[in-house]
């Protein structure tokens, strides 16, 4: 399969570690990009509900094509989010084409881009964060129960639906606060006079312009790999949201090697690999 060659990808909210995430699914988009940047937008692998149970070979498969990645060139940087915040203790750390990052800005033909997951204006996750796991857990519960019903509903012809979704679109609260978000967001990047601003953490993909009275910017949202399944592009001076419901790529495509390596040659395969990064 050729692979598009892009200038910078950003995905977020992963999950990688719970039922909800689909790494299969992700993995045949990394196969199927060679980009020279490569932001993990935070939520990458999900500490908080992390089980010693559930980590499934296609989890592992994605930590190991991301160093794959890097070793071969592409700058990888790992901006900490609020489900793998314990590795913020290690921001500003660099191993090899690694970074770990709390924030980043790049300048991208000229223009200035603001990145970060977007946690810091999650008031309950700062001052009640209990209540946000108690939430996380609740929601990772839904997505499976979910997952049980679509497969039903595909076994009767019919198509997917997603129980999250039309919760939060039929919740006048919820639609507030991503109209918030989004708002805060812009704001803060135009004062700062950035003319992007990238965030996940809200699992709401979006591409929009915000203007203000102190001018505008572009407020870009990778979505996440739970529901949505999407990504940010840029390339030749323009980004674009990627959503990999409306590709071609075969469900689980992945790399020889990597199909025939077990769950333990895996892990061997990701240490030994780090050592040399």
């Amino acid at each position: 399969m050729r692979k598009r060659k892009l200038e910078v990808v950003v995905i977020s909210d992963v999950h990688l570690g719970t039922f909800g995430c689909h790494a299969g699914e992700l993995l045949s988009y990394l196969n199927s990009i060679s980009p020279k940047k490569l932001i993990l937008n935070g939520d990458i692998i999900d500490i908080w509900h992390f089980r010693k149970r559930y980590f499934p070979k296609s989890h592992l498969q994605v930590i190991k094509k991301i160093i794959d990645l890097s070793t071969k060139g592409t700058e990888v940087y790992y901006i900490t989010g609020n489900h793998d915040e314990m590795l913020r203790k290690f921001s500003d750390i660099s191993m090899g084409n690694i970074h770990i990052l709390n924030k980043l800005i790049l300048n991208l033909d000229g223009k200035k881009a603001w990145i970060f997951h977007g946690d810091v204006f999650d008031v309950s996750i700062q001052h009640t964060k209990w209540i946000a796991k108690l939430g996380g857990w609740g929601y990772d519960f839904l997505i499976l129960f979910n997952r049980i019903i679509n497969w039903a509903l595909i076994r009767m012809g019919k198509e997917k639906y997603s129980l999250s979704k039309k919760i939060k679109n039929g919740v006048k609260k919820a639609i507030k606060y991503i109209d918030d978000f989004e708002s805060v967001a812009a704001d803060l990047a135009i004062e700062n006079g950035y003319k992007y601003v990238v965030c996940g953490h809200i699992h709401q993909p979006q591409m929009l312009r915000k203007v203000n009275k102190n001018g505008a910017c572009l407020y870009l949202n990778s979505g996440d790999w739970i529901e949505n399944l999407t990504s940010l592009e840029y390339h030749h001076k323009r980004w674009n949201l990627y959503h990999f419901n409306q590709d071609k790529l075969s469900s689980f495509y992945a790399d020889e090697d990597l199909k025939s390596m077990n769950y333990k040659e895996l892990l061997a395969a990701i240490t030994i690999t780090s050592k040399k990064v």
